[in-house]
């Protein structure tokens, strides 16, 4: 089967290529290659000057932004958009495509509390998309949206561990300023993040469910459960999650107060 380059930039996919690649050879190979990434950068990386370390963030986003600007000028190139076409084009829609602009705003804002929810957030996005990976692996000809959805995720999944290896991140419930200083800042991101989201459904009408909260998607088919009791442990899951980080920050601190006082 002969692909042109413009079916590879298109990704014109020819007819019956589908695939279920995930947990096949291309998609192990990926992963360990990522986790390899991980562990070389905090190696190499962790006790280098800030300056270096923020290069090392910023070589991130900048191929996750060559990967955005590339995949909507592929789009806009199509031609014959409507507003609707240019608003679904140009904006993030989903969770994953949201964690990528915000490894982007992390690095240029460099504020704490966004390295912090841009850690958590992504983090989670990567392990649900290598765990049970829907698109990148489900085709047999690696056309550009594989390249991106895979190239995308592996990205962000090293940047967001890197925030914590490169120590960039601090989960403190309350700060030295007090709440405000603390987890309160990435409680407000999440739900701007997920105000946007609900934009995106409901106002600009873009997406249908890119957090995976709404009444039967995906998550929830998989998992064979009624949309009650899907909203109840999605619930559940997000709020044991994101303080799982403030926990272990928690343990981590007190592990090193405790040792401090020993040496004494």
């Amino acid at each position: 089967m002969k692909i042109t380059f413009r079916d590879w930039i298109y990704s014109n996919y020819p007819a019956n290529s589908g695939i279920t690649g995930a947990w096949g050879a291309f998609h192990i190979i990926t992963l360990i290659v990522c986790i390899l990434t991980m562990v070389a950068i905090a190696f190499l990386f962790r006790k280098k000057s800030e300056k270096t370390r923020r290069i090392v963030l910023f070589v991130m986003a900048a191929i996750i932004l060559v990967f955005e600007l590339s995949r909507r000028i592929i789009g806009i190139s199509r031609g014959g958009l409507t507003t609707h076409d240019w608003l679904y084009t140009l904006l993030p829609r989903p969770w994953c495509a949201i964690t990528c602009w915000l490894v982007m705003a992390s690095v240029l804002v460099n504020k704490r509390f966004l390295y912090n929810f841009t850690a958590m957030t992504g983090i989670i996005c990567a392990i649900i998309f290598f765990a049970y990976p829907t698109v990148g692996f489900n085709n047999k000809y690696i056309l550009f949206e594989n390249v991106y959805s895979i190239g995308t995720h592996f990205v962000f999944f090293n940047a967001c561990v890197a925030f914590i290896t490169l120590r960039f991140t601090r989960f403190e419930v309350k700060g030295k300023k007090g709440f405000t200083d603390g987890a309160l800042k990435e409680l407000i991101t999440l739900v701007v993040v997920y105000a946007y989201a609900f934009i995106e459904i409901y106002v600009l009408k873009i997406a249908t469910d890119p957090m995976y909260c709404m009444p039967n998607n995906e998550a929830q088919e998989i998992l064979g459960m009624s949309y009650p009791v899907y909203l109840v442990l999605y619930l559940l899951f997000l709020a044991v999650y994101f303080s799982g980080f403030y926990f272990v920050e928690y343990l981590a601190a007190k592990k090193k107060n405790k040792s401090a006082e020993l040496a004494q």
